[in-house]
Formats: C-alpha cells, sequence, structure tokens
C-alpha cells in the first residue's frame, strides 16, 4: 500500500517543524523570541530567494491582498508561538499551535455560512474542553502564555485556510516567501521601535536585537534550514491533498515536539490533566478534519 504523496509531505514537515521547535527553544535562552523569528525566516528568505535563480516563479498570480495577508496572519501566528515555545514547554506550545483546524470550523460556520454537522459541533466542544485542560485550570491561573498560544492557533487557521486558495494562483515558493518576507521586515521594524515601547505585556512584540556569538549561529542555521523545508513541505502537502487529511496527518507534530522536548530540552512530561488535554485536542482536530 503506498503512502499518499500529501501525507508523506505532511509527516516530513511535522517532523522537521518539531526539530525547528528545538533549535527555536535553545536560542531564546539567549535572545529575544522576536529575533528567534527574525532569523528562522531570513534564512528562507535566502534560500528560497536563490532557487529563483534557476527556476522562476509560475503562476497566474493576481492576488496580492491576500497573499499579504497570509505572511502577515502567518507572521504574528508565528511570533506568538515563538514567546511560547520560550516559556513553556515545546509540546504544550505546539499544541496550541495545532488547535487551528477547530478554529478554522468556527471561522467557516461564522464568516462563509458553511453549515457545521452535529460531529463537527461536539468536534469544537471537545477541542474548547482540551484548550481549558492545557491551560491548567486548577494549577495555574490563565495568563499571557495562554492566551497567545490560543491566538496563535487562530491566526495558524487563518494562514493555512488562505494556502489552498493562493495554490491555484501562485508557486508554492511565492506563498512561502510571502510568510518569511513579512516575518522578516516585521521583527526588523518592531525591533527599530523596541526603545520607544515600554509596555511590558508586549514584550512579545518590542524587543532590543542581541548580536548572536560562538556556536549560536549554528543553531541559528539549523533552525532556519529546518524551518523553511518545513514550511515547503506543508505548503506542498495543503497544495496536493485535501485539506482536512493533510490537517489531521500534521498533527504528528505534538507527538514528534512532546519526544523532542523529553529527548533534548529536558521539559517535563504532561501532567495528566493536561495530557488529556492534548489528547482531547488531537481527537477534536481529527474529528473536525474527517470528511
Amino acid at each position: 500500500m503506498s503512502l499518499d504523496k500529501g501525507v508523506a509531505y505532511m509527516l516530513l514537515a511535522s517532523l522537521l517543524f518539531a526539530g525547528m521547535g528545538v533549535f527555536a527553544k535553545l536560542l531564546s535562552a539567549s535572545m529575544p523570541s522576536l529575533e528567534v523569528v527574525f532569523f528562522r525566516n531570513i534564512f528562507g528568505v535566502f534560500l528560497v530567494g536563490a532557487s529563483l535563480l534557476h527556476k522562476p516563479l509560475q503562476g497566474d498570480g493576481g492576488k496580492p491582498l491576500l497573499l499579504f495577508f497570509r505572511g502577515f496572519v502567518g507572521f504574528l501566528a508565528l511570533l506568538m508561538f515563538f514567546y511560547d515555545i520560550a516559556h513553556i514547554p515545546l509540546g504544550e506550545a505546539m499544541t496550541y499551535s495545532k488547535t487551528s483546524p477547530i478554529w478554522t470550523a468556527i471561522f467557516a460556520a461564522v464568516f462563509l455560512h458553511e453549515v457545521l454537522s452535529k460531529r463537527q459541533w461536539s468536534a469544537i466542544i471537545l477541542g474548547f474542553i482540551g484548550i481549558v485542560l492545557i491551560t491548567d485550570p486548577f494549577g495555574t491561573p490563565f495568563d499571557k502564555y495562554d492566551i497567545l498560544g490560543i491566538l496563535s492557533g487562530m491566526g495558524a487557521a487563518l494562514a493555512y485556510t488562505s494556502v489552498r486558495e493562493l495554490k491555484r494562483y501562485y508557486d508554492t515558493r511565492a506563498i512561502v516567501l510571502s510568510f518569511m518576507g513579512v516575518g522578516t521586515l516585521g521583527p526588523l521594524l518592531l525591533m527599530l521601535l523596541a526603545p520607544y515601547v515600554k509596555i511590558e505585556e508586549l514584550d512579545f512584540m518590542f524587543a532590543k536585537f542581541v548580536m548572536p556569538h560562538g556556536f549560536m549561529w549554528a543553531q541559528i542555521v539549523a533552525m532556519g534550514l529546518l524551518a523553511t523545508l518545513a514550511q515547503i513541505y506543508m505548503t506542498k502537502a495543503y497544495g496536493v491533498t485535501k485539506a482536512g487529511i493533510v490537517g489531521a496527518v500534521s498533527y504528528s507534530n505534538i507527538a514528534f515536539s512532546l519526544l523532542f522536548g523529553l529527548l533534548f530540552l529536558g521539559d517535563p512530561f504532561p501532567d495528566i490533566i493536561k495530557f488529556l488535554g492534548i489528547i482531547l485536542i488531537v481527537i477534536s482536530g481529527i474529528m473536525v478534519a474527517k470528511r
């Protein structure tokens, strides 16, 4: 039995994304998460840009606002996601970002007036219970990491939903560049504005540049390479296989992240309440994606 090409692409992308998360967490110990986002994206801009020298972009184009929208919301989601990576276990941060299918279903019902089945509404309710559980309602108060984690999932839902539509008009590399281009210029602007912004609650958006040194450069290269390859394979997956199928397979990302967190970062294994929340979110996402 052959493995569907889109499923294979998504499994590989999930593995690469988890590896990227490891290096992002290691770098966050020495530099602000905003700067980690900058290096994560600028590497990809050069790598994908270099590919254009060998093979020009293809596609009809014609959707510049949608292309920018994908890059902008993707950047905001990534910014919040990397901030969470720096402060909470990798598996938990990844789980928040993977709530995106739940939000996608809600956006479809609210903005596109799609009628959701009882199964889908049950899945959404199950997903919200899972979100509540991973915020550890019985142990710690609802904090900024929880809020940013939930918002990162919402932003990812908007970004990923736009990918399949954009694939009809643009080359995969153009879609990736829209995300990484905004993700490079955005942090530069925010770091320039950082000295003039003194709001502690916005430290995930405004931070001063810290010059990397020594082994940090190797970690930056590794993170950038893994992130770029993961982004390309993820975009390919959504382009060749139904979004629901690819979205369900993408939950392997959580398993890879939990494993890598335990092996390489010394993250604690989630307690029973958080682990139950993770399981409910995975089940919910797969139920939403099921045809």
